[in-house]
């Protein structure tokens, strides 16, 4: 008999930031996150962990322990898929500031999305997978 798989029930991804205060305006302000926890160290803002319907993620503010000038985020890009208009959420975040670096647009296999890059260079792309 073989051992069972993995059947995660949600997932979560935690991101090193340079700078905290940014990256939250950047997931509130921009895409609609809500924070649903705060850790402080000291007054001043340490962690948040935020959600946008199923999707988690967490902010950590970095403590340059391996330099100040680290890439982050390299090789990883983050997938958010939604049922919702799509052209409406880019439009929420270009509203807000943000730059997308790819407009909405079908994708080659079928679903509506566009791609954006956090403060800290971490790549996403909201996808909505039921569009025709």
């Amino acid at each position: 008999m073989s051992a069972p798989s993995l059947s995660a029930q949600d997932s979560a991804v935690n991101l090193t930031c340079n700078d905290i205060q940014k990256s939250i305006r950047f997931y509130t302000e921009g895409l609609g996150f809500e924070i649903v926890q705060t850790m402080e160290k000291e007054g001043k803002t340490q962690y948040v962990a935020m959600r946008a319907g199923g999707a988690h993620i967490g902010l950590g503010q970095d403590d340059f322990a391996k330099g100040k000038n680290r890439s982050k985020g390299v090789g990883l890009r983050i997938w958010l898929n939604t049922t919702q208009d799509i052209t409406a959420l880019a439009r929420r975040a270009t509203g807000a500031g943000l730059t997308l670096d790819n407009a909405p647009a079908k994708l080659p296999w079928g679903p509506m999305a566009f791609a954006l890059t956090d403060p800290d260079g971490f790549k996403l792309t909201v996808s909505n997978p039921t569009s025709d």
